[in-house]
């Protein structure tokens, strides 16, 4: 009996896992942001700033032409200043990630109830019936379901293995979880980041753009005088609150997303702890 336990613990440190890591880059989501802010500045500079949209445009170009006259609230968000475009991409960048997460997050939730698939699943065990509670796996198509799947598969095995005992099977299964849990768990939270920060800094991004064209709009009426003083500070200070407008709009976007997204996968991982927890309560009571 003193060498039969050491043979059992080794098997039980060789067990192998059926649980392959997803190869995933996130490349991807850190060039998008980059993207999309080119494309603020391509829709801030060629759309917004079209000449056609100015009473006195700047032909001379550049960067940042400086277009006086603006012909409609379109053209002059344009005189908002250089910060606008950089907005433009950050709302560009919400919305991108909001599809992705969106895409992913469903993909996860599977189909079907996740607690109506659970308790499935525990009546096929009930039942003995592994087959079945793994081809509900396969029905569900979801996180839950994945992990589920895979300790399904080390619960058939430790089902037919003579070497550990109980105890020592339930720990295999319920370590095959875990792997499988911490291999989806990543996929659901990636790109969230994305949503929080732009969510803190847009607001931010908007007062500055905000504070910088009421420096220029302050400094132009230092220059001007009589009406025209006035008549440009009021002007200079819509402009700079188009800023304000929509730095508030992309972070007030963020936050909801944000939180749309956190409950939905709050209920996922719920439904994975309690997926583990069946299988190895299942176990234990069913192969003492």
């Amino acid at each position: 009996m003193a060498e039969t336990k050491p043979t059992a613990t080794v098997a039980a440190t060789k067990s192998t896992t059926s649980v392959q890591p997803k190869k995933s880059g996130n490349s991807v989501s850190w060039l998008a942001p980059l993207v999309c802010i080119i494309i603020g500045y391509t829709v801030w500079r060629f759309l917004l700033g079209d000449p056609k949209n100015f009473d006195h445009p700047d032909m001379t170009g550049g960067f940042w032409p400086s277009h006086e006259g603006p012909k409609g609230n379109w053209s002059r968000m344009y005189t908002g200043g250089i910060i606008v475009p950089i907005l433009i991409g950050t709302l560009l960048t919400v919305l991108t990630f909001v599809v992705e997460r969106f895409l992913t997050v469903t993909k996860a939730q599977g189909t079907g109830s996740i607690a109506e698939f659970i308790r499935k699943v525990q009546y096929n065990l009930a039942n003995k019936d592994v087959d079945k509670a793994i081809a509900e796996c396969d029905k569900q198509k979801g996180s839950v379901g994945n992990v589920m799947k895979a300790g399904l598969r080390k619960y058939k095995e430790m089902i037919t293995n003579t070497e550990l005992d109980t105890e020592q099977k339930v720990l295999n299964i319920q370590k095959e979880v875990e792997e499988a849990t911490a291999l989806e768990l990543p996929m659901l939270e990636k790109n969230l980041v994305f949503l929080s920060t732009i969510a803190s800094i847009a607001t931010l991004l908007g007062l500055l753009g905000t504070v910088m064209g009421m420096i220029r709009s302050f400094s132009s009426l230092g220059e001007a005088g009589g009406a025209d003083a006035s008549a440009k500070l009021s002007v200079g200070i819509s402009e700079a609150l188009y800023n304000t407008a929509l730095g508030i709009g992309t972070s007030a976007i963020s936050i909801i997303m944000y939180n749309v997204f956190t409950t939905r996968i709050d209920a996922i991982t719920y439904g994975i702890d309690e997926s583990g927890f069946t299988l190895t309560q299942s176990f234990a009571a069913n192969y003492k």
